[in-house]
């Protein structure tokens, strides 16, 4: 990966920042500055754009590779679920056991929790590649294929109460929690511009290069329109945080102001 996140702690000195980009730049990595709080940069957006893409196959019409191939036919380089088997099922497992939430007892039951689906993957000893199986199924290896046993999986999460989504609404909802994500973590200052996101995301992400990133994605489309629609989705789903316009947004969006000016709203 060409990505390097070089994270500053509240104690890091300015010397040890300049060392770890130089040791950076020595490596023909991609260094970004980050701050110190969950998952730093990258995965700290990843997250909502995780839950998503799980909520996602809720819907009696969308599979895996309904999600993925929607994302891929965008330019993502792999969908979400493909990734996550790359990287391992069993990591984001052991992130949410660590935060209380694959416990029912122990979640917050006014939060929507979409990742039950993912928890019983994992719990099924589908780990992604290094198991041969997970999302997908893995007879030769790094080559996934449809397996009709997570079909039968993801049918147990199924609401047949919800209407259908076609590939246009499967980005609007997994672009826009991830751009959204962004927002907050440019208000909490984990990064020191907006570019830096859209670096973060074409560098080790897999966002496609030629729309320039997430950040720069929202801004062509309109952040007006962004926040219209995020606030149409957690209108209908107010249990979900994460799709609640944050408040950089809502403030650029109203004052209908570029990017570049962010600072002047924070």
């Amino acid at each position: 990966m060409k990505l390097l996140e070089n994270v500053r702690g509240a104690r890091t000195g300015d010397g040890a920042v300049a060392a770890a980009m130089a040791l950076g730049k020595r490596l023909r990595k991609t260094t970004v500055l980050a701050g110190d709080a969950f998952g730093f940069i990258g995965n700290r957006m990843l997250e909502p754009y995780g839950r998503e893409c799980l909520a996602l196959l809720r819907h009696r019409d969308v599979g895996v590779a309904d999600v993925d191939g929607a994302l891929r036919d965008f330019g993502m380089a792999m969908g979400f679920f493909a990734m996550s088997d790359l990287a391992g099922n069993d990591i984001g497992y052991a992130v949410r056991t660590s935060l209380g939430l694959t416990d029912a007892a122990t979640r917050d039951p006014a939060v929507e929790y979409s990742a039950d689906v993912a928890d019983a993957l994992v719990e099924a000893g589908r780990l992604g590649q290094k198991a041969g199986k997970g999302w997908y199924l893995y007879e030769q290896p790094r080559v996934p294929s449809p397996d009709p046993a997570v079909d039968a999986l993801v049918s147990q999460f199924k609401d047949s109460s919800l209407p259908n989504v076609d590939a246009e609404a499967i980005l609007d909802r997994a672009l826009l929690a991830l751009v959204n994500e962004g927002f907050r973590v440019l208000e909490e200052g984990l990064a020191l511009r907006p570019s830096d996101l859209d670096v973060v995301w074409t560098s080790g992400y897999g966002f496609p290069r030629h729309k320039g990133g997430p950040m720069q994605w929202a801004e062509e489309r309109g952040l007006r329109e962004c926040r219209a629609t995020l606030e149409r989705l957690a209108a209908e789903r107010p249990d979900v945080p994460y799709l609640r316009p944050a408040k950089l947004l809502e403030a650029m969006a109203e004052a209908d102001a570029p990017l570049a000016d962010w600072e002047k709203y924070v």
